[in-house]
């Protein structure tokens, strides 16, 4: 029996676009790589993700790391990257966490900023500051992720 030509060949033939997504935040340190291993792990391989820091940190925050595994994220092997204007044209959608990140405009980028919630502002600090960013990011992402569907 000779295969359809017309008919779908597998997953190779798929050509539908993989929609992608770089968080940004000052460090990528913490947020934006927080908000990298969420989508991940809501979204699998349907989208594309990475993250980026204005002004990278030289490590991930501890207690940021802590947080992801305590759900099940994983940032192993991640280390602070700086944002480019590469990175930025690369991706469908720019999300910059929080209020210190600035970027350059690069022309044909539109970027959208979360502002996220700073438990430390009502004095709530360690890893209790760190679960509530998390889940805050957490919902956001997950958000995000209908809206690309």
């Amino acid at each position: 029996m000779t295969p359809n030509p017309a008919a779908p060949q597998g997953p190779a033939t798929h050509t539908a676009h993989r929609p992608s997504i770089l968080f940004v935040c000052v460090k990528n340190g913490g947020k934006s790589q927080m908000a990298q291993a969420l989508m991940r792990q809501l979204a699998g391989d349907s989208v594309r993700v990475t993250s980026g820091g204005t002004h990278p940190g030289t490590a991930l925050n501890a207690l940021a790391v802590q947080s992801l595994e305590a759900v099940g994220a994983s940032v192993a092997g991640q280390s602070p990257q700086l944002v480019t204007p590469e990175l930025m044209r690369a991706a469908d959608r720019v999300v910059v966490l929080g209020q210190e990140a600035q970027l350059p405009e690069v022309e044909g980028v539109r970027v959208e900023r979360w502002i996220t919630d700073e438990p430390s502002l009502r004095g709530i600090e360690g890893m209790e500051r760190m679960e509530l960013v998390r889940d805050d990011i957490r919902a956001r992402v997950a958000e995000l992720l209908v809206s690309l569907r």
